[in-house]
């Protein structure tokens, strides 16, 4: 097995715009969905100030280029560039990521930006989201204001980031807006028209002559049957068809197979729905898989599915009360603990031998992926500040042990580019709050002050040396 990175390998940091910059109403930024969602009665937190990425990001690079981070990836705030997601466009909301990509490249830190990272403007959000197919044609012409904008300096841009998320937790989950619960239907059309405007923001791209790549940014989270029962072998098939294949094959194989298309409508009969493809769609798809760059691949953890055949039933742990987890879903299957598992406070399985398979499955279902960046991973956790000082052992075993996949799957061919690891310092949690971090870098959330947890003294020796050193080499 490979022991080593390559030279040219990028150790990045990964941040989103709504969870990280704040300023929520400075510089004539526009609401986005997220705003409005979190201001409702009963809401716990908000994304008013988050880390205050907005007025601390030279504080943020410089301490990237200190502990060895040669890659960021941002989202750029569509609600900052265009206020209303339509029309006229906002001349301080280019100055800042005008100014906050400089500041990339003068720290020797690539920027690596996500063109919609969850939040759509509130404009288009209230009249229908991606379910609107007008907002394809808004999120085209946002994306070609970013290009002749940002185009000459950035190279490595995503159209989405995890659009199987935008459906699952807004329409299956219920746990971002618009809270709907079990309406897959909805779900799969909503994945089938942001695979539309994926790729015409490919081919616009392409069209412009620019001097970078374009991918997108996928969750793809191993489907494992529980046992070896074929019941639970075929729920395992469909969750992995509905979140991982259909997407996946809309942008690579420019099309959905003829299976894929089956059992997709299988699972959508069994719900009392269908979708629909409009004219032109497949020929966009068609287009823009010759045309895709890359795939950044986010993994945190794999689910274990038995048979389930009851009515959807899910509760989310958005608090971290390990054990409170419950997810199933009619005419697809239930997801369940493995006790051979080792799961997160938040009931994420960790199990990086996932991420390993997932990477081997695309290279060879997908072969035409020409390169894989990990954009995200990570372990959320309850960090303990203590003297100044914070110990997040358990993070830099769980970090350890996905580069080893990562070098597993490199020496067996598989093209990886790049680990960025979520997050570069602690960042609003959608669901969570503030006490689920991530950082590399903690943060006093009431000061903004940033303080290096051990994990990025240990990322830190690993970007340096190429190397997976221990944790005791610490010492």
């Amino acid at each position: 097995m490979e022991e080593k990175f390559a030279e040219d390998f990028i150790f990045g940091g990964a941040t989103a715009a709504f969870q990280v910059e704040g300023a929520a109403s400075e510089d004539g930024r526009g609401p986005c969905c997220w705003d409005e969602y979190l201001k409702r009665p009963g809401s716990r937190f908000n994304g008013d100030m988050a880390s205050d990425f907005y007025h601390k990001y030279k504080d943020d690079l410089e301490l990237s280029q200190k502990f060895g981070i040669n890659g960021i990836r941002v989202s750029i705030s569509w609600s900052r560039i265009i206020p209303q997601g339509k029309g006229a466009v906002n001349q301080l909301g280019i100055n800042f990521y005008d100014r906050l990509i400089d500041e990339c490249i003068q720290n020797h830190v690539e920027p690596f930006v996500t063109l919609h990272h969850f939040d759509t403007p509130l404009g288009l959000f209230e009249d229908g989201d991606w379910l609107n197919r007008e907002t394809i044609d808004h999120f085209v012409a946002y994306a070609k204001v970013c290009f002749e904008e940002f185009g000459d300096r950035v190279v490595k841009w995503a159209t989405f980031n995890e659009p199987w998320s935008i459906a699952q937790n807004g329409y299956i989950i219920g746990n971002f807006p618009p809270n709907v619960q079990y309406d897959i239907p909805k779900a799969v059309q909503i994945m089938h028209n942001m695979m539309v405007a994926h790729a015409k923001v490919v081919e616009l791209y392409k069209s412009m002559n620019l001097k970078g790549e374009i991918g997108i940014v996928h969750t793809l989270e191993g489907k494992c049957p529980i046992s070896d029962k074929p019941e639970d072998k075929r729920a395992a098939y469909l969750d992995d068809m509905l979140a991982n294949r259909f997407m996946l094959d809309a942008c690579f194989k420019g099309k959905y197979d003829a299976e894929t298309l089956r059992t997709v409508e299988e699972i959508l009969t069994a719900n009392d729905g269908s979708f629909k493809v409009f004219d032109g769609d497949m020929e966009s798809l068609a287009a823009a898989a010759k045309h895709i760059d890359f795939l950044g691949m986010n993994y945190y953890s794999s689910h274990f599915l038995q048979a389930y055949d009851g009515e959807s039933k899910i509760h989310h742990n958005g608090t971290g009360e390990k054990g409170t987890s419950i997810f199933a879903l009619k005419g697809i299957g239930a997801r369940v603990s493995n006790p051979a598992v080792e799961t997160t406070d938040w009931d994420w399985p960790i199990y990086p031998q996932g991420m390993y398979e997932m990477l081997m499955r695309i290279k060879r279902d997908y072969p035409n992926y020409k390169k894989i960046y990990i954009a995200e991973n990570g372990m959320g956790y309850k960090d303990d500040f203590e003297d100044g000082k914070i110990d997040d052992t358990p993070r830099i075993e769980y970090i350890k042990k996905h580069f080893s996949y990562i070098l597993k799957a490199i020496a067996d061919g598989v093209n990886v580019k790049g680990y960025y690891v979520w997050s570069l310092m602690d960042v609003l949690s959608w669901s969570n709050g503030y006490n689920k971090r991530y950082g590399l870098f903690y943060v006093d959330f009431k000061t903004q002050e940033r303080y290096p947890k051990k994990s990025a003294y240990w990322f830190k020796k690993v970007a340096e040396t190429k190397h997976l050193v221990s944790v005791d080499s610490l010492e």
